[in-house]
């Protein structure tokens, strides 16, 4: 168990909420700060994580995201995002976000780069200011979403998903995040349209 000196939890939490770690623009780790001062303006830069999942069909799952959500609730986004308690590994949290979210394991779950971004939420006012590691892979069983993270979801194409977004909010990270993982999700998925 840690020590008591460093207020954590071993679930990541400590008595003010959940943990994240600050990073430098290398993505190198030099702190740590409670979730929603993080993201507080002008924010923070922390470690996240951000997973594109395809069915075997090539289509691309997305989530509505709660509309009880303190953070950019009601949009869709990418199958799943999130971020790592400190310490944790991406991949391993990627993982575990995933199947808390989406109540599934994904398969082939692999890096597909970085992205640093700075995107405030014109609804909320928060900042999400990140170091987030991208990772694609398949979904072979249905999501079973909780739904206090997830609204609804969704299987979609290229094609479909290029109409949602001309009719429907999606995050504020969604567009740099996607253009970001496009070369890994190619590799990926193959000559699906993407």
């Amino acid at each position: 168990m840690p020590s008591s000196t460093t207020g954590l939890r071993p679930s990541g939490t400590s008595s003010g909420g959940i943990m994240l770690e600050l990073v430098d623009e290398h993505g190198t780790t030099i702190g740590t700060a409670e979730k929603v001062s993080a993201h507080q303006p002008p924010g923070q830069l922390h470690r996240a994580f951000s997973v594109f999942l395809f069915d075997t069909d090539g289509r691309m799952l997305l989530q509505r995201r709660a509309l009880g959500k303190y953070h950019s609730p009601g949009v869709w986004s990418n199958a799943c995002c999130g971020h790592p308690y400190p310490s944790e590994p991406p991949f391993l949290a990627a993982a575990r976000r995933i199947f808390e979210e989406l109540g599934i394991a994904p398969s082939l779950l692999q890096e597909a780069g970085t992205a640093r971004y700075n995107h405030p939420d014109p609804v909320s006012g928060l900042v999400e200011q990140e170091y987030n590691h991208l990772f694609v892979g398949y979904v072979t069983a249905e999501p079973r979403p909780d739904p206090e993270e997830i609204a609804e979801t969704a299987f979609v194409t290229a094609q479909e998903l290029a109409a949602l977004r001309e009719s429907a909010a999606f995050s504020a990270w969604f567009p740099t995040v996607l253009e970001a993982a496009l070369p890994a999700i190619r590799k990926l998925v193959g000559t699906t349209g993407w």
